[in-house]
């Protein structure tokens, strides 16, 4: 049986990666580990809590003391890295928590990788390292250029996994994907606020006119997408997921509107935040090449994912009133493993 490392896997990528595994392969054993901040959570994985080829372990992929402690006893084959701070307003705020997250929690497990033989480092990217592209699509040979402390941050993790590469023969790949949207997605995102909020009747943020262009990817499809990037992807390159479903935020939010019956009238323009990016788009004809073609068109997507948050609507009401962590504690504290040292 292998062990695939999965930091970030209460998150929501994280965690739909990790149903992914599990539900895929019969001779997986899967660690997560987490910090269990405000973006995750256990509820996340409670389809799998009594599944013994899941170990969960609350930890900080930061604190080199437990990160090389687990990587040490589990062995892992793989190390799939999703832990990441990944809010633009927030590094906005609060870029050090970023920084110390996203470029040293990433060093700290390439570290562990390197010290105990990993053989595959599978570091979660983003298209957003690439700046705004107002148009054409981005290879991922093009120049990196973010503009936001988040990209950043990002950027300069990508760059250390491939100096790992290249300084000492780590097989690494890197996956940038779209904007994801899907099941367990934190409701901070556009797509979950927008569902929520209209769900509550409550007013609908749209940063400044709408118009900001993104590739929508059902997180579903990226999971396939990693999974074979994950075992079938040349080490040292790097991959773009996208999806060819490119839109406007406001055309997002008109479609989730239609799909709840609910009125254009609770859309409110706000304030544009500083740098906002106005287009993304990939180039992905390198995972295609690979033999991943996403499954599901955006409408049916769109629609799967409104129903989820219409019926699973105690889990995001729980995250809305800030109870959510005390309760997955009480819930499924009992399977934390904390025996690790922690600095």
């Amino acid at each position: 049986m292998r062990t695939i490392l999965v930091t970030g896997g209460a998150g929501f990528i994280g965690a739909n990666f990790v149903h992914h595994l599990l539900r895929r392969y019969d001779d997986v054993h899967v660690v997560v580990l987490d910090k269990l901040t405000y973006a995750g959570n256990l509820e996340n994985l409670a389809d799998f809590a009594d599944d013994p080829r899941l170990l969960f372990v609350e930890g900080d992929i930061a604190h080199t003391l437990t990160v090389d402690a687990l990587v040490a006893r589990e062995r892992p084959w793989a190390i799939v890295n999703f832990a990441a701070e990944s809010h633009v307003d927030r590094s906005l705020l609060d870029p050090g928590a970023f920084i110390q997250t996203n470029v040293y929690g990433t060093f700290t497990l390439l570290e562990a990788a390197r010290r105990h033989g990993v053989d595959r480092f599978h570091q979660i990217g983003t298209d957003e390292v690439y700046g705004q592209l107002l148009e054409g699509s981005w290879s991922e040979e093009a120049p990196l250029d973010p503009r936001n402390p988040y990209s950043a941050a990002k950027a300069a993790a990508d760059l250390l996994v491939l100096a790992y590469h290249r300084s000492h023969g780590l097989n690494v790949v890197i996956t940038r994907s779209g904007n994801n949207f899907g099941p367990y997605q934190y409701p901070e995102k556009l797509v979950p606020l927008i569902i929520t909020n209209a769900l509550e009747d409550e007013p609908l943020p749209i940063y400044d006119d709408g118009l900001q262009v993104r590739d929508r990817l059902y997180v579903v499809d990226h999971c396939e997408a990693l999974d074979l990037v994950l075992h079938h992807g040349d080490p040292g390159h790097v991959y773009n997921i996208g999806a060819g479903n490119e839109c406007t935020n406001l055309e997002v939010v008109e479609r989730i509107l239609a799909l709840l019956d609910k009125p254009r009238s609770l859309i409110r323009h706000v304030a544009d935040r500083p740098g906002h990016d106005k287009r993304y788009s990939l180039d992905w004809t390198k995972v295609a090449a690979l033999g991943w073609r996403p499954r599901t068109a955006f409408p049916d997507a769109l629609a799967r994912t409104v129903r989820w948050y219409v019926e699973h609507d105690g889990w995001w009401r729980r995250i809305k009133s800030g109870e959510f962590q005390e309760y997955y504690r009480r819930q499924y504290g009992d399977r934390l493993a904390s025996s690790l040292p922690h600095n």
